[in-house]
């Protein structure tokens, strides 16, 4: 699940910001802008604040604990987001693999794991910070 425009985010974000700010000059002059401006602020106030509630929330259990890894792996799509998964479970994942990044150091690949009490486990892998791949571990039971 790779996008078209990988690596040019880089260039691609502050030339949106610009066309943006252009425009909004254009349409309203400097009120354009000013309003431009705190749309902006508001939306970064928005979602740092859902970032310091997950976290909060993760804070108060173990790394890497569920309480259902089954219903974690029925609730896990490809796409989403690091701190989606972490809201979902309520807890920051067990790192098993360390930052990798590839020969065009554009991907940062990581992989984290949250086990329950019956020692299943969900290994999540994530792609610059998407997920892209997931599996559910089960033990096996012996009769």
């Amino acid at each position: 699940m790779h996008s078209l425009i990988l690596g040019r985010e880089k260039y691609l974000y502050p030339a949106f910001a610009l066309v943006l700010i252009i425009f909004a000059y254009h349409s309203y002059e400097w009120l354009g802008v000013a309003f431009l401006l705190s749309g902006t602020v508001m939306w970064a106030l928005l979602h740092y604040s859902r970032m310091v509630q997950v976290f909060k929330k993760a804070a108060n259990r173990p790394i890497g604990y569920i309480a259902s890894a089954v219903m974690l792996n029925a609730k896990l799509k490809p796409g989403l987001s690091l701190l989606h998964v972490i809201a979902l479970t309520k807890s920051l994942g067990e790192i098993q693999a360390p930052l990798d990044m590839n020969e065009k150091k554009t991907v940062l690949r990581e992989v984290f794991v949250w086990r329950d009490g019956s020692d299943s486990s969900v290994r999540c892998t994530f792609d610059n910070g998407r997920l892209i791949a997931f599996e559910l571990e089960r033990p096996v039971q012996e009769d």
